[in-house]
């Protein structure tokens, strides 16, 4: 008889259950299932997995390879969230906003985040202060390339994209950390508009520094997180695999949206919510007039009003200012209000089983105002997606080492092919 017996057709909600009941007792996936089964064996009751009598392992096993990640332009932690969910170990990470980095800081007990990622200039000092890791994870600014930035600094004779001197930079400090650390990968998200940005040129630019002077191979995909979480939120992710390690030919692709209905706003509403996030008669009547006066004219301003089997608009950092992008219907009778933070943190994923993994029993908690909380979330890169992109990089890095039998993903340092024969401009 073989030894393994492989499951088909398993339905979506028992893959989620295994999945949450083995994170929780940090066991592998394998390693549960044979868990409950032994137990049913031995005198459980038939229509219960017992799941009292499973212990937690005493090692983390993941469910595939551990890998070592950095997380630059942290923000609150979206990338990190993700990527320990699929076995990664944050081994430095930097954020450059004295608000996320405190909501960083008490949410990964990391006191060692660090500040402004400019501060380091040369190649010695980015080697010395950034340690080796598998994977670069970034979410590099995106307010120069996004519809809305693009338009703010159009309005304010500001410059955008790559001319935009204080963000918009920013990918090219990856770059050259790129080049110094040499990590096999880099798992990079910002903007569906960053391909469109300046009619092209700017994604033009992107693609050839990543493929042909740092020489990477490159693969993009625009990911709409409403499959996840219960808002219509795209954004493009970028991963890329050193051709020094992979060579060409990369076994990656990008996961498939999960199956059945997307998931609907009333699942991260709270029954309870403070009045003050009712929104007042003027500035709901304000609202109304503004989206009315808009639609006269053919154009598509206007507020978002959401009901429980609804999904939200995108939600972005100006969600403070009114909450107009999505504004939760109360009746006829009543204004409606905008989401309280805690309802805005799950509607990004940020949510109780996630903060579990990091030692906060009842959620995430808010270390910050409000007004800062909402710019974080609209901010921030949804956990889910990241997690998915994820574990479909952990098979290619498991694909890699079972290719070559050498156990490790790190090129060694000083090696000849530790350095392409181009470099960034």
């Amino acid at each position: 008889m073989p030894s393994d017996l492989p499951l088909r057709n398993i339905p979506d909600h028992i893959k989620e259950w295994i999945e949450e009941q083995s994170h929780l007792r940090r066991m592998s996936q394998n390693e549960f299932i044979l868990e409950v089964l032994k137990n049913q064996r031995t005198g459980g009751n038939s229509r219960t997995p017992l799941l009292d009598q499973v212990e937690p392992a005493e090692v983390v096993v993941p469910e595939s390879l551990p890998f070592s990640f950095i997380d630059l332009f942290a923000g609150i932690g979206g990338f990190r969230i993700g990527l320990t969910r699929v076995g990664g170990e944050c081994v430095w990470s930097c954020e450059y906003d004295k608000f996320s980095q405190k909501t960083y800081k008490a949410w990964f007990s990391d006191d060692d985040l660090f500040g402004d990622i400019n501060e380091l200039q040369s190649a010695e000092e980015i080697d010395s202060t950034i340690p080796d890791h598998d994977v670069l994870a970034a979410g590099f600014p995106c307010q120069p390339f996004s519809i809305a930035g693009v338009s703010k600094k159009n309005a304010l004779g500001h410059a955008h994209g790559f001319d935009c001197e204080d963000q918009g930079n920013l990918f090219f400090k990856i770059a050259q950390i790129a080049k110094v650390k040499r990590p096999p990968v880099l798992f990079l998200e910002n903007v569906k508009n960053l391909k469109s940005h300046d009619s092209g040129n700017t994604w033009d630019v992107i693609q050839t520094v990543l493929n042909e002077e740092l020489e990477y191979e490159v693969f993009d995909e625009v990911i709409d997180a409403a499959h996840w979480v219960p808002q219509h939120r795209e954004r493009i992710m970028i991963v890329c695999f050193d051709r020094h390690v992979f060579d060409d030919g990369v076994p990656f692709d990008f996961p498939d949206c999960p199956a059945g209905p997307k998931p609907k706003i009333g699942s991260i509403l709270e029954d309870d919510v403070d009045d003050k996030y009712t929104l007042s008669d003027k500035l709901w009547n304000y609202l109304q007039e503004y989206a009315e006066k808009h639609r006269k004219k053919g154009n598509g301003f206007g507020y978002g009003l959401v009901k429980r089997d609804d999904q939200a608009r995108t939600m972005s950092a100006r969600y403070y200012k009114d909450g107009s992008e999505i504004l939760v219907y109360q009746g006829e009778d009543s204004n409606p209000r905008r989401l309280s933070p805690s309802e805005a943190a799950r509607l990004m994923g940020f949510d109780e089983r996630r903060a579990q993994m990091f030692g906060h029993e009842d959620g995430f908690p808010q270390v910050v105002s409000d007004t800062q909380a909402y710019k974080q979330f609209g901010n921030a890169v949804v956990p889910a997606v990241v997690e998915a992109v994820g574990r479909e990089i952990v098979k290619t890095l498991d694909w890699h080492i079972r290719e070559n039998r050498d156990g490790c993903l790190l090129k060694t340092q000083g090696s000849e092919q530790s350095v392409p024969a181009k470099s960034p401009a």
